[in-house]
């Protein structure tokens, strides 16, 4: 038993398309938990690391014989280092299937979404299913510290183990989580030449959270191209550090804007890109509402990969300033949602989303203020809700 083992959403999906598929692919930030709940899940599977060298070496000078050894399968984490074993996963698979032998499980972690992707789109099609397990949503985070305040939410983010440790040492954590994991995967993805001009970007990037992304303004102020730009961003989104969330148009007969907004899958860490250190100083800061809804926008994103649902989010802005913080799509239409760090519900909060109403019109199945108050009135249409309670309002 794993102490201190805080319960992840993801878990059931997990066990159920374990039952069903010979290999599992887990991907996401590292120090996001992959590995705990994998090994938590799953402890009747052998256990091997490739971030160990000697070990990585064994793999790769005959990965056949690596395979052949584990008859029952096996948990293979950090597989960013090796791509390649997808090619003789997908080999051992099928020869499973065509012996007629009880089919082996295998489990694969990486935490670089670029280099896993790519081997999986060429060797492993409908041979495994693909998660992303992002740092705790605030649903989970609270059934683990239900007395956990905004601000904390905020400050800490979901890296499991800032929890696990009561937040104490954050700062330390954080630095090295940057200095260890982010600039070595930099290194190892693209050759940087100047590496204070990229920290510099990585710092710019914190800055705009939840706003628009100009690349040619970021250009400008880091001292490269806007090409550079565009391939550093597209390194920070692979590595997991940010995501941009992309601007609805289609079938839209308005001016609308084209340019996408910037998010960090933590909050925390882009407090500490910020220099925000201590709670007193999130509270003032002017970006707090920003980062509230960076932290609402992740839960979203959070509840539908836990539950390996592919609903496309996006953010509705027009030229003539009218804007809502996040559209949701599915199957059914639209769902609109107006995010607010105040605590005390007012009706023109309202304004943008019933805007849109006009806009969208039947399309239109949701919509919902989601703010840090206590009053609450769940209705489809201008209803508002606390932002903690997104779980249990999506699930209803």
């Amino acid at each position: 038993m794993i102490d201190n083992l805080i319960a992840r959403d993801m878990s059931s999906t997990l066990g159920e398309l374990f039952n069903h598929l010979p290999v599992l692919t887990v991907t996401g930030p590292r120090q996001s938990g992959k590995t705990t709940l994998c090994r938590s899940l799953f402890g009747d599977l052998p256990y091997v690391n490739l971030e160990d060298l000697s070990l990585l070496a064994q793999v790769r000078s005959d990965p056949k014989a690596f395979l052949e050894r584990h008859r029952f399968g096996v948990i293979i984490d950090e597989a960013q280092n090796y791509p390649e074993i997808f090619s003789y996963l997908q080999v051992a698979v099928d020869n499973d299937r065509f012996s007629g032998q009880k089919p082996r499980r295998f489990v694969v972690t990486g935490s670089n979404n670029f280099s896993l992707m790519e081997k999986i789109t060429q060797s492993m099609a409908g041979r495994t299913a693909v998660l992303s397990l992002l740092p705790l949503s605030t649903d989970e985070i609270l059934r683990y510290n239900p007395h956990a305040t905004t601000s904390e939410l905020i400050i800490n983010g979901g890296f499991p183990a800032l929890w696990v440790a009561k937040g104490h040492g954050r700062r330390l954590l954080l630095s090295n989580y940057y200095t260890t994991y982010i600039e070595r995967d930099v290194r190892q993805m693209l050759n940087v030449s100047n590496m204070s001009a990229f920290q510099l970007f990585v710092r710019l990037c914190a800055g705009r959270i939840g706003q628009e992304f100009n690349k040619l303004a970021i250009s400008n102020e880091v001292g490269v191209s806007v090409n550079t730009i565009s391939h550093w961003l597209s390194i920070l989104n692979a590595s997991y550090v940010t995501y941009t969330l992309s601007p609805y148009y289609a079938n839209i007969s308005k001016r609308l804007t084209k340019t996408p907004k910037l998010y960090f899958y933590d909050t925390g860490l882009a407090d500490y890109l910020m220099g925000i250190n201590t709670i007193e100083q999130l509270d003032v800061h002017p970006l707090r509402g920003n980062l509230l809804e960076n932290l609402v926008v992740n839960d979203f994103m959070k509840y539908d990969a836990n539950r390996a649902l592919n609903q496309q989010l996006h953010f509705y802005r027009d030229k003539s300033q009218h804007e809502v913080d996040l559209l949701r799509i599915s199957g059914n239409g639209f769902e609109a949602y107006e995010i607010k760090s105040s605590k005390t519900w007012s009706s023109s909060f309202f304004r943008n989303l019933d805007y849109l109403k006009k806009v969208l019109g039947e399309q239109l199945t949701r919509s919902m203020l989601l703010y840090d108050g206590d009053q609450e009135n769940p209705l489809n249409n201008n209803g508002y809700i606390n932002f903690r309670n997104i779980s249990q309002y999506l699930s209803s």
